[in-house]
């Protein structure tokens, strides 16, 4: 049913945490390539209402320790059985930043969509920062325009295809 969020359009929900900035600049690009369409939401204010007027969503947070942040771990616990049996079939997508490989936030992202029965709508973006040591994990992080480009492409890309009704 599109357009319960935006007046027929198709909202987008670009959720996201950051502890060093990158996750925050990617989200930021997102939201940016995605337009009007498209509402920017911090992890730790999102309640199960945002989540009910979005017709889809992109979840946006840091891999911390081969997971994803507590803070967006919260929100789903916060807002996971408010929105229960509601959301099902809405599109999602995912973007980490990982200093790493990203995958350990990957799965926990997609075990908790599956529980939502959310449908994966495009493949996931890691951007992987290769912060190792202690100085370069709690440094703030610049994403590379490259990496943003991407970002901004997949926000559009999501933000179009709900615009369209395609998924």
């Amino acid at each position: 049913m599109p357009g319960r969020g935006n007046g027929g359009v198709g909202l987008l929900a670009i959720i996201w945490h950051s502890r060093t900035g990158a996750a925050r600049a990617m989200a930021r690009a997102a939201w940016e390539g995605a337009g009007e369409g498209a509402q920017l939401l911090e992890a730790d204010r999102v309640e199960p209402a945002d989540l009910l007027c979005a017709d889809g969503y992109l979840f946006v947070c840091p891999e911390n320790l081969a997971s994803m942040s507590g803070a967006m771990k919260e929100m789903f616990d916060r807002c996971y059985y408010g929105v229960l049996g509601q959301i099902e079939g809405r599109a999602y997508a995912t973007a980490i930043a990982a200093g790493s490989d990203g995958l350990g936030a990957q799965a926990q992202l997609d075990r908790i969509a599956t529980g939502w029965r959310l449908r994966r709508v495009a493949d996931p973006l890691i951007v992987n920062m290769s912060a190792q040591t202690p100085e370069e994990i709690l440094a703030e992080k610049t994403v590379s325009e490259a990496e943003l480009a991407r970002c901004r492409e997949l926000g559009e890309a999501l933000c179009e295809g709900l615009r369209l009704g395609v998924f």
